[in-house]
């Protein structure tokens, strides 16, 4: 490790104001919006959790399984477990994006390696990088996969930030389980498949949409 103390570049890595380009992607929570399917406190909570159990379950896979894995390999499993082109072009985007960032901050020649892989593949080399284990490569790919969308529903319908902030401290101890499953799964030799049909065709659907606010 060449960088800063690993937790505290755990926490930089967690932090929305780490220039990688998250603020510009809802994680399908503007199409959602639009549809009318998330539309209040409520609402929002049960969209956090499917998107929790199902895509954020295969990012936290994925991220905890690049920290030492296979990422070429890894990043074609990516591919297989996103079927909506549009989601694939946002994850490769945010994956570009804090890769970017990333070797600003630890420059490393396991980063120069990568070339435009998906966001939770990055994701798991950065944690490699400044000396992170697997388990916290799940946790923070899982944090993120509702934090992220958590701010846009802000942003997008003007709800109470500290009802939304209630929201992910309900969150908490479910965020924390899937990113133990996740890590497990990988111990044992497998990737979570969860799949989240809905968000993929959300995510086709915005990519039409005349007037957006979020890339995704």
């Amino acid at each position: 490790m060449t960088g800063p103390p690993a937790n505290a570049a755990l926490l930089l890595l967690a932090d929305s104001r780490l220039p990688a380009g998250g603020h510009a992607h809802s994680g399908g929570l503007e199409p959602a919006a639009t549809a009318g399917a998330v539309r209040d406190l409520a609402t929002l909570a049960d969209f956090l959790r499917g998107r929790l159990a199902t895509a954020g379950l295969v990012a936290a896979g994925l991220a905890a399984a690049s920290v030492s894995g296979d990422r070429a390999a890894l990043d074609a499993e990516a591919d297989a477990r996103t079927p909506s082109p549009a989601q694939r072009r946002a994850s490769r985007a945010q994956g570009r994006a804090l890769l970017r960032a990333a070797r600003a901050a630890w420059p490393h020649p396991d980063l120069d390696g990568l070339t435009a892989p998906h966001h939770p593949v990055v994701l798991g080399a950065v944690v490699h990088v400044v000396g992170g284990d697997a388990g916290q490569a799940a946790a923070i790919a899982a944090y993120a996969s509702v934090t992220g969308p958590a701010s846009a529903a802000v942003r997008l319908l003007g709800l109470d930030p500290l009802g939304v902030q209630r929201v992910l401290a309900d969150l908490a101890v479910r965020i924390d389980a899937v990113a133990a499953s996740a890590a497990e799964t990988v111990r044992a030799g497998g990737l979570p498949a969860a799949s989240a049909p809905a968000l993929d065709l959300l995510a086709e659907i915005h990519q039409q949409a005349d007037l957006r606010l979020f890339e995704s």
